[in-house]
């Protein structure tokens, strides 16, 4: 049976919006074009398709089996459509991200490999900042997205998912290796210099609470910039920092110390702001950040 691929796409948006005017504004044709080529179909098939009333049209039982199949075939077809239209979008553009050293180093990295691999002419443009700063900038129309750590910044103007949770814990160089022969808790741990993020950071008052819920005071003696200066100040003997446990592999120049109390766990997570769409290159950069995030079970 020669049946034009015309006639069943007409059949298709007829069945699908059981209007013959809705079909014919998405096909950009006129109503008399579409009800003509469903009787060509329905003469050559031999059946009717359609019950006609002055609410629409209905599916016959013949017309139900075969938009059963047809439609399968015409998602396939919409979904290939999709693909190529994505990939060709995907030839050039920019994405914009603030993120924050560890959600950079612990998550980031390895996805902005794979994107660059499978979209090499979209350039990227990465700004390194605090998480009240990433989401500043994301606010200022500045970043697409935001991958910052947790606790971040609330606001109903925003959109957060948690793609992978961490731990940190408190290390330090040789030189307080008393500190290494049993449990230490938060207060002795305070007699001894700390070095922490400033206090403009999230970091700064996660651990400000952290300390306060166990009665100790948090009063850093040296404040970094970046989370990537806490390391060498420790490794210079400068004091004790807390270091995300994905920071010390292969690191045999610093120890962990066993602290009594236990440091909550932390998340890495992507903002973006509700009232603003995403470039197809920023979506697609998304979508590969919350595939990592279901595998890391978030």
């Amino acid at each position: 049976m020669n049946i034009s691929y015309d006639y069943y796409r007409v059949f298709y948006y007829v069945a699908k919006y059981k209007k013959f005017t809705q079909a014919s504004k998405v096909l950009l044709s006129n109503q008399p074009n579409i009800t003509r080529t469903v009787r060509l179909l329905e003469d050559a098939l031999g059946c009717s398709l359609f019950v006609r009333s002055n609410r629409g049209v209905t599916l016959t039982p013949e017309g139900e089996k075969l938009y059963a199949h047809v439609r399968i075939a015409f998602e396939h077809i919409e979904s290939a459509e999709e693909e190529i239209s994505l990939n060709k979008s995907l030839q050039s553009g920019i994405v914009s991200i603030g993120a924050s050293e560890v959600a950079l180093r612990s998550l980031l990295l390895p996805i902005l490999k794979k994107y660059r691999t499978l979209y090499p002419g979209v350039r990227i443009h990465i700004t390194n900042h605090s998480t009240p700063e990433a989401i500043a900038a994301l606010e200022n129309g500045l970043v697409d997205l935001a991958v910052v750590t947790t606790p971040t910044v609330k606001s109903s103007t925003l959109t957060e998912r948690r793609l992978k949770s961490f731990r940190e814990v408190a290390v330090c160089s040789d030189r307080f290796a008393r500190l290494l022969e049993r449990k230490v808790t938060l207060k002795e741990l305070a007699m001894y210099p700390i070095i922490s993020l400033g206090a403009h950071t999230k970091t700064h008052e996660f651990y400000s609470e952290f300390f306060s819920e166990h009665g100790v005071a948090f009063a850093p003696d040296i404040e970094a910039a970046t989370a990537d200066h806490i390391l060498p100040m420790i490794e210079s003997d400068l004091g004790i920092g807390f270091i995300p446990t994905d920071f010390l592999k292969n690191m045999n120049s610093v120890n962990v110390i066993d602290l009594e109390e236990e440091i909550p766990v932390r998340h890495i997570c992507t903002v973006k702001r509700r009232d603003r769409s995403l470039s197809i290159a920023a979506k697609e950069l998304e979508r590969l950040l919350n595939d990592s995030g279901t595998e890391n079970g978030q």
